[in-house]
C-alpha cells in the first residue's frame, strides 16, 4: 500500500501586514482544507516560503498544522536546509512533533557529487521517519534521475519521490527501476500523474481549489479520461502558474479570490505587476467557472 496517497497541500504560510507569521490564520487554512477533502498537509516547503522564516518560527509553523491536523490527514514537513546536519535537525524535529514523514531535497547549495547525495540521504534516513525525496533539478543543482532514485531505494525509510521534473516519462521509468510511490510534483501534470500511476499529487493549486484539486486527481487514478479531461483543460491555465518562480504570490492571490486571503508574501519576493494579476484572476475565473458548469 502507498505510505502517503492523495492530494497532499503544499501549504503556503499566512503573513500578517507587517510580515508576521500569522498562526491563528495557518490553521484555519488546515481546518479548511481537511473539510474540503484534502488528503494531507505539507507545511515549510518552498511555496511555504521556508527560507525567509527565523528558526522559532519555522518550528512553530510545524508544531501548528501538526496541532491543525489532529491526526486527521498526514502531515509531510519539508526539511530542506543549507546543510545536512541542518536537514537532519529538521527531520528530527518533525518526528517529535509527531509528523507522518518528510519531504527532503538533496544539498541545495553546492552541486554534489552522487556519493555525497547518497551520504545526504544516508543520514536523514538514519532519523527513521519516512521520507518523500524531492527531485527539482530547475531550481536546485541535483536531478535524482530514475537511475539515482534505485541506489537511493535501497535506504530503508525513502518511501517515495516527489517528481518536479517536467517530464510525464520519469513516472514509469521510475516505477520500472524502484519500489518508491511516485508523487507528481508540479500542478500541470496531475492529470498524466494519475493516468499513468502516480499514486499522489504534492499541490500548489488546491491551497486555493481544494475539492477541484481532489476532484481532478481522483478522476485521473479512477481513468475516467473523459471527465478528467473536460476539468483539467479548464484548470490547465491555472495550474501553470505552479511551475513559475512566482509561484507564491500567484497561488496567493488565488486564495484571495478564493475568499480565504492569507496575506503578502516576505520579500525579496514582492507584489506582482498589474498584468500578471489579471492573467491569473482570468485564469481562476475559467476553472472555478468550468468546476461549477460540471458539478450543476
Amino acid at each position: 500500500m502507498p505510505k502517503f496517497e492523495g492530494v497532499y497541500v503544499a501549504l503556503v504560510t499566512p503573513f500578517t501586514s507587517s510580515y508576521e507569521v500569522d498562526y491563528k490564520r495557518l490553521a484555519e487554512l488546515c481546518h479548511w482544507l481537511i473539510e474540503q477533502g484534502i488528503h494531507g498537509l505539507v507545511p515549510t516547503g518552498s511555496l511555504g516560503e521556508y527560507a525567509t522564516m527565523s528558526d522559532g518560527e519555522r518550528a512553530k509553523v510545524v508544531e501548528t498544522v501538526i496541532e491543525a491536523s489532529a491526526g486527521r490527514v498526514p502531515v509531510v514537513v519539508g526539511s530542506a536546509a543549507p546543510s545536512t546536519r541542518q536537514a537532519i535537525s529538521w527531520v528530527e524535529h518533525a518526528k517529535a512533533s509527531g509528523a507522518a514523514g518528510v519531504m527532503a531535497l538533496p544539498p541545495i547549495n553546492y552541486r554534489p557529487l552522487e556519493h555525497e547525495v547518497i551520504a545526504h540521504y544516508e543520514a536523514l534516513n538514519e532519523v527513521g521517519l519516512p521520507i518523500i525525496a524531492y527531485n527539482n533539478p530547475h531550481d536546485y543543482k541535483v536531478d535524482l534521475t530514475p537511475q539515482l532514485l534505485a541506489q537511493l531505494s535501497r535506504l530503508e525509510h525513502i518511501v517515495a519521490v516527489k517528481e518536479f521534473s517536467g517530464d510525464i516519462r520519469r513516472v514509469h521509468d521510475i516505477q520500472t527501476l524502484t519500489h518508491l510511490d511516485v508523487m507528481i510534483g508540479v500542478d500541470d501534470l496531475a492529470m498524466e500523474g494519475g493516468l499513468f500511476g502516480a499514486t499522489g499529487w504534492i499541490s500548489g493549486v488546491p491551497n486555493a481549489l481544494p475539492k477541484e484539486g481532489v476532484e481532478l486527481f481522483q478522476l485521473a487514478k479512477q481513468g475516467k479520461i473523459q471527465e478528467a479531461t473536460a476539468l483539467y483543460r479548464k484548470l490547465l491555465p491555472l495550474l501553470h502558474f505552479d511551475a513559475s518562480p512566482q509561484l507564491v504570490q500567484s497561488i496567493k492571490y488565488m486564495m484571495e479570490l478564493a475568499g480565504f486571503p492569507v496575506g503578502p508574501t516576505r520579500p525579496p519576493r514582492l507584489a506582482l505587476p498589474e498584468a500578471q494579476y489579471a492573467a491569473v484572476k482570468q485564469a481562476f475565473a475559467l476553472a472555478a467557472e468550468e468546476y461549477q458548469a460540471i458539478k450543476d
